[in-house]
This record gives C-alpha cells, sequence and structure tokens, in this order.
C-alpha cells in the first residue's frame, strides 16, 4: 500500500518528460487539483483506462485540474516503456498530458506506487485527498457505477474531502529493476 496516507504533502520530483522538458511539482503549485498517476505502455487496465482518463483530464483542464503520468517500469524487463517507447506511446494516443519518466523508480519508491495505474490526487495545497483507481470498472466504461477519480475532483474542487478517499489500486505492479 501507499507510502503516502490521506492527509499528507505531496513529495517533490524531478523528472524528464517525453518533450525533452524537466518537470517538478512546482510547476503545478497554481493549480486547482494535481493528479499523479503512475501508468506504462503495456498494461491492459491501464490502456482501458487511457482513454477515460483523457476525457477526465479535457473535461476539469478548465477548472486548473492537471494530471501528470509517471512510468517507473524497468524497460530492461518490459521495453515498451522505454522513453522511446513512450514517446510512441504517448503520441499515438495524443495524450494531453505530460508524461514523465522514472528510470531510478526513485519517485514511485517515494510515493509507494505498486500498481499501473495508480493515482495520487492532490488538492490545491498540495494535500493528498483521494487514492486509487479511477473507477470500479477498466472493462467497460458504460458499466462503470462508480467515478471515484471524478467523485474526488468534483469535491476536491469544492473545498470539500471525497466521500471515497481511498480505493484498491487495479492493474499491473510495476516492474522494479533487480
Amino acid at each position: 500500500m501507499s507510502n503516502l496516507q490521506i492527509g499528507d504533502a505531496a513529495i517533490n520530483f524531478t523528472l524528464p518528460g517525453i518533450d525533452g522538458e524537466m518537470y517538478t511539482l512546482e510547476n503545478y503549485r497554481d493549480k486547482s487539483a494535481l493528479a499523479v498517476i503512475f501508468s506504462c505502455n503495456h498494461c491492459p487496465y491501464v490502456l482501458a483506462w487511457e482513454d477515460r482518463l483523457m476525457a477526465t483530464q479535457a473535461d476539469y483542464a478548465d477548472q486548473g485540474v492537471q494530471f501528470v503520468l509517471i512510468n517507473a517500469n524497468d524497460a530492461t524487463k518490459k521495453p515498451a516503456d522505454s522513453f522511446e517507447g513512450m514517446q510512441t506511446h504517448a503520441a499515438e494516443k495524443g495524450f494531453n498530458f505530460p508524461y514523465l519518466h522514472d528510470e531510478s523508480q526513485d519517485v514511485a519508491k517515494a510515493y509507494g506506487a505498486e500498481r499501473t495505474p495508480e493515482i495520487f490526487l492532490f488538492d490545491h495545497k498540495g494535500v493528498l485527498r483521494y487514492h486509487g483507481a479511477p473507477d470500479d470498472n477498466y472493462e467497460d466504461p458504460s458499466e462503470v457505477q462508480a467515478h471515484y477519480l471524478r467523485d474526488a475532483l468534483d469535491a476536491v474542487l469544492k473545498g470539500e474531502a471525497p466521500s471515497t478517499t481511498q480505493t484498491q489500486p487495479q492493474g499491473c505492479t510495476i516492474k522494479w529493476k533487480d
């Protein structure tokens, strides 16, 4: 389970994006909410949820919400998760959020991330308000009963605590270096 607990402050990071820029937590201090999402290029759960994550980012962007995806997988174990693979995948999908490479895996370890996708949603003060899965049905968007991330965003944007603050992340395990 996560090293970060609900109510904890976001942990800073400095990571390269697929666009060649360096990103830090400070880049997002002006946002109403920030979702740090550990992801990858190959996991069936990630692939099933990607379009929904892009749609959610688009729906909430004008309210000051920013998603940041971080890939911490060891590319020697999953070559599709190389930096070049990340660039190709993001271009093919048309990502509308930064996609960062945690080659050292230090950020994933600091956050306590274990799965892809795994969401850490922070409010405007950088306080963790939700941790877990995007919703309750990765297989079929039309069968979703609980929109965990959207519901948490709605609450955070109103300055309220989400009714659900934690769910079990569903997905592939992060591929750790030996």
